[in-house]
């Protein structure tokens, strides 16, 4: 491998600077409203059910110029956009899950966040259940107590650690938000390459090199499947974007949990010093560099994970008051997507640009 060079372009962002441009959000216009409207209102018409909407069930001509500014937003630029104005809470739970399902096709397509073939996931607090249901290793968690998977900790009220997830770009459409905390940290993975690179080269280097993980709550049995992937990776993209042809692509896939989750497997390699060093100073860089976001119901967050670190903070529902959290999930491969480096197909299937990729396979 070559030595590992600096990122870029407006994927590299400063969360200080960030939070204070206007450049990743978008508003929908009221004649954009009125047009969503009237595709619900055909796929109701028609009883089509949410998870049956096809992009053709739900036409969005005069919207696909807003549409695809997002889509190069996300891919060429900052990496992620915040997309306000739906008036949430006029729709019925049912016709939300229409219009999200109506939205991410015009976007991207839509894959499987799990095994079960889910193609949208109200994320949520279930409860202290969540483990049983969704995966976890007795045992092995602090205090001897259970280990969760990153799935069951995402349907938690706790905090989540900045990571990606399996997908080109996740979709979160904001129903209700929590009484207390629950906010959004976002930090450019450019950003905490560059840095760690200029801090510690070494350390950079560290994390080009396969780092195992469990596929611990994707799938049935998953606790008892590994594979390896670096954290950073580059490719040399051929195809055209936005004027640019041959620029470096970079991506980063990272989710501390799946890593922990394959070191409590004695068949997987363990994480040499240098690369526990540099987990531990991605995770410090991260928190440096990020900034805290708490989207309103009816806002829609998009973010591409190949350049943008997310987590969440903990927060406290309050149902009685019309405050327990809920937001719904999209997972989405994008018509306009980067290229992957070689190896990636242990994560991705398909490295291609613009390739149907990402998600959880159906066996």
């Amino acid at each position: 491998m070559t030595a590992p060079a600096p990122i870029a372009g407006a994927c590299v962002w400063q969360g200080r600077d960030i939070a204070k441009s206007r450049r990743w959000i978008r508003e929908l216009a009221p004649d954009a409203v009125a047009e969503i409207d009237a595709a619900l209102r055909s796929v109701r018409r028609r009883g089509l059910a949410w998870h049956a909407i096809a992009r053709g069930d739900f036409p969005l001509p005069r919207t696909e110029r807003l549409l695809a500014d997002i889509r190069d937003e996300l891919e060429n630029g900052s990496g992620m956009v915040l997309l306000r104005g739906l008036p949430a809470a006029r729709y019925s739970a049912d016709e939300l899950r229409c219009l999200w399902m109506g939205l991410g096709v015009n976007l991207g397509t839509p894959v499987y966040q799990n095994c079960r073939g889910e193609l949208m996931r109200a994320i949520r607090d279930e409860g202290a259940e969540v483990g049983a249901k969704y995966g976890q290793v007795q045992g092995a968690g602090k205090d001897g107590g259970a280990f969760l998977s990153s799935y069951a900790r995402t349907l938690s009220n706790g905090a989540l650690r900045f990571h990606t997830d399996r997908c080109d770009v996740v979709g979160l459409l904001c129903v209700r938000q929590a009484a207390r905390g629950g906010v959004s940290t976002l930090a450019s993975s450019p950003a905490v390459h560059n840095a760690m690179l200029a801090r510690r080269p070494d350390l950079a280097a560290a994390l080009y090199r396969e780092v195992w993980r469990s596929r611990l709550g994707e799938e049935a049995g998953g606790e008892a499947m590994a594979y390896p992937l670096p954290v950073f990776g580059v490719r040399r993209d051929r195809h055209e974007r936005g004027g640019s042809v041959g620029a470096d692509r970079f991506t980063s896939h990272y989710s501390l949990t799946y890593i922990e989750a394959a070191q409590l497997r004695p068949d997987v390699p363990r994480l040499s010093p240098e690369q526990r060093e540099a987990i531990e100073l991605l995770m410090r860089l991260a928190a440096e560099l990020s900034f805290e976001m708490r989207f309103a119901p009816g806002g829609m967050q998009f973010l591409n994970n190949h350049v943008v670190y997310h987590g969440r903070t903990p927060f406290e529902d309050d149902a009685g008051a019309g405050h327990d959290r809920l937001l719904l999930r999209l997972w989405l491969a994008m018509p306009n997507s980067r290229a992957l480096p070689e190896g990636h197909e242990a994560l991705w299937r398909a490295i291609e640009a613009g390739a149907l990729r990402g998600g959880i396979g159906q066996g």
